[in-house]
This record gives structure tokens, sequence and C-alpha cells, in this order.
């Protein structure tokens, strides 16, 4: 058992980046993460590491680009316009086949928006924010312990598919404060060796090269994308997390994830204790999406309600995953608004009153 200890989620994940070997971050200051790089200032000389507060959000990204091509585990965070202004790096990163971790603590948007929480950042992250086809494993995290944990495997899974990894919190996960157990870290897959490709010095061996312009032979860069593709494809097989919660003889299925996801659940107890038979499916990997599990729900369920703290995007592939099988509804909005369960069951209550969907294709 480890520690106990009152943590924010910011801090938490700071903690957690530090027991799993980072030893590098660079950031710049945005709200609702400011606790992030404040963290790591005091905590990262402590166990011989750096931090840098770069002079900008594209500094960051690209002192991260040059940390990882070194083999240092490292990290860099920001909030919705700040990872804007990375998404080019980003591209770089995930071209050049760099492990690294980056954090978003959304807010609302678009433009500057406001600090309020949102997931208005849903396409930028798992769709691919930057040019090129690429992209990011990416993580949506409900709970601080949960927040702990993935940060750590965030960087075995980094390391492991050689890939950046993002981590899509939001303000209310990262400010909220919860009991935490600080579990020693412990690898979760086995590392691969770094030394083939990582920038140490090349005294008694070839140089490496890390980059991302391929210009020769013509078709160099066709076959780069290729071997990007099989590389996705492969963590598509290997890589799908998800919670369900009281699916099994569920005829309304509600899908949330994040913060929403735990508001959510609060919603199907109480939608439970009324006698309507509702569950939960919650994605923690967002990029890959858990689709097996919609698949299977779609089979039985009669609806299904997307919640998210936006206009319409997670909603998206929601509707691609349960192959039309079952309605879907939508509840969100964007610029910082935040469901209650309340909200939640009385749309729940709705459904279940509305007739049963006559158009189901099994």
């Amino acid at each position: 058992m480890g520690q106990k200890v009152l943590l924010k989620g910011n801090e938490a994940m700071c903690e957690a980046a530090v027991q799993a070997g980072c030893r590098f971050f660079a950031g710049y200051p945005i709200t609702p993460q400011n606790e992030v790089p404040e963290y790591f200032s005091w905590r990262l000389p402590k166990v011989g590491g750096v931090f840098i507060q770069a002079e900008s959000e594209v500094a960051a990204i690209n002192m991260i680009f040059g940390a990882a091509a070194t083999g240092t585990r490292c990290m860099t965070s920001s909030s919705s316009p700040g990872i804007s202004l990375k998404q080019e790096g980003i591209s770089y990163i995930a071209a050049a086949e760099l492990p690294c971790v980056i954090a978003n603590v959304q807010r609302g948007g678009p433009g500057l928006g406001n600090i309020r929480a949102s997931q208005g950042d849903y396409f930028q992250a798992v769709k691919g924010g930057g040019h090129g086809d690429y992209r990011l494993i990416v993580l949506g995290p409900g709970y601080v312990q949960e927040l702990y944990d993935l940060t750590m495997h965030a960087f075995d899974w980094a390391d492991y598919y050689r890939n950046p990894v993002m981590i899509l919190g939001d303000g209310i996960l990262g400010q909220i404060a919860e009991p935490l157990e600080l579990t020693p870290y412990k690898p979760i897959v086995e590392l691969p060796s770094k030394e083939e490709w990582k920038l140490s010095g090349c005294a008694g061996r070839a140089p490496h090269v890390v980059k991302t312009l391929i210009l020769n032979p013509p078709d160099g860069l066709v076959h780069h994308n290729d071997r990007l593709q099989d590389k996705y494809r492969r963590i598509e097989q290997e890589l799908s997390l998800c919670e369900e919660y009281q699916t099994e003889d569920a005829e309304i299925i509600v899908a949330a994830y994040g913060i929403c996801g735990r508001i959510a659940k609060g919603a199907v107890r109480r939608a439970r204790k009324q006698g309507i038979k509702v569950g939960l499916i919650r994605p923690i990997t967002l990029w890959p999406f858990p689709k097996a599990a919609f698949i299977e729900a779609a089979k039985t369920a009669e609806k299904m309600l997307v919640v998210e703290m936006s206009c319409g995007q997670f909603v998206e592939d929601v509707r691609l995953a349960t192959e039309c099988k079952a309605p879907v509804e939508f509840y969100g909005k964007g610029g910082g608004w935040y469901p209650t369960d309340t909200d939640i069951l009385a749309r729940i209550e709705a459904m279940q009153a509305a007739p049963a969907y006559a158009g189901r294709k099994d």
C-alpha cells in the first residue's frame, strides 16, 4: 500500500510523472493548469531533473522534441489555446516517433474563451490537431486516482510504442482535490531499449539521425507513412480501455468520458433506483476508441445518450462505433457548461418515457 495524501488533480499528475521517471519538463503558464509547472519547478530539481519555463508554448514543445530525442522521459502541459500553439511541434514529434507525454487541462473555447472546464478539444486530440496523418494515444481520466495511475502508464505506452501520449483532462479534474494513494511506479509493459535511436553522442558508433523532413528517395515519405499506419493499427488492436457500469441489461446506454462520465455515473445510479434500466460506458482511451464496447451494447440497448461538455464532438465517434444500430441522442453545450446528475437524469427519464426505437438494424 502506498502513502495516502490529498492532492489536486494537476499535482497528482505531476507526482505520478516524477515517480515514473520523468526528468524534464518544459511549459508555459495558463489557467487552469498552472499548478503543473509550479509543482515541477520545485519537484524536479529534487530528483535531479530539469524544469524550464519556456518563453512560449511553441518553444516548450520544441524543447520536448529535443529532450525526447535523447531518450529522456519528458512532459509538457498546457490548456486549450496553448495546446493549439503546440500542434506543429506535436506533429513533428509524432513523425519522428519520439516518446513523450502531453497534458491538456481543457478550458472553454473557442479562442481565448474562459477558464471554466470544457471538453471542446476532443477533435483536436483524437483526430490529430496538427498537419499530416498521425495519431496520439489519448487518455481521458475521470478521477484523481485514475489520473495518477494513467500518467504513469502514459510514459510506458509512449516508450513502448514510440509515440506521444496525450492526457486529455479538464479544469474540474485539474483543480479538484481528492484522497490519493501514492502507489509506487511499476512498468506495465516490457520497455524497449532506446539505444538504437536516441541521441547520446556517437563515439564508437554510427550517428543517429532524428528528422521529419524526408525528401529522398521520392517515395520515402510514403513508406514512412505506411509504417506509421501499421503502428497505429497495432495500437488499436492492443490498447482499448473503458469502464462499463450496469450495461448487462441496460435498455438505455449513457456514454460520457472524463469528468462528464463521473457525473453521468451518478445519474445512472439514481435512474436505477427508479427502476430504469440504464448503464454507462465511459471510455478511458479516447484514441484508440473502445469500439467493441459500443458495438456490443448496441446489440441490445434501445437508445443511447451522449453527454459531453462541448457542442458535439465525442458523439460522432459513438455514432460511428454503434454503426447506426441504435439511435444516439446528444446532450451537451460548449463554452464551459457543466451538466449535473439531475440534468442527465431528466434526459434519461424523458428517453425512457418516449416510444421504443422501431428502426433497429439487428
